[in-house]
């Protein structure tokens, strides 16, 4: 049996264990991007982001750019999760 040859027990196991834990893992994300807390943390984090890029060198019409971005990505995966929990 090499790596890629599964039992059909193992790949049930597998299954069992990612329905279980998968469901309490995207609660526990959705809470943090949701939460008074979390909002700080993300603003904090992008905050940091456009920060840094100016410290770089970067000047800041490309800097608030790239900073738009990162806010629409984590926009995105806010939705994302958000969807999932409805």
């Amino acid at each position: 049996m090499n790596n890629n040859d599964w039992s059909t027990k193992e790949i049930g196991e597998m299954l069992d264990m990612v329905s279980t834990k998968l469901p309490i893992l995207i609660k526990e994300i959705y809470q943090v991007l949701y939460s008074e807390e979390g909002a700080a943390t993300m603003s904090r984090a992008v905050g940091t982001f456009y920060k840094n890029l100016l410290e770089a060198g970067m000047d800041a019409e490309n800097a608030m750019r790239l900073t738009s971005e990162y806010m629409a990505t984590l926009k995105s995966l806010t939705r994302q999760f958000g969807d999932s929990q409805g």
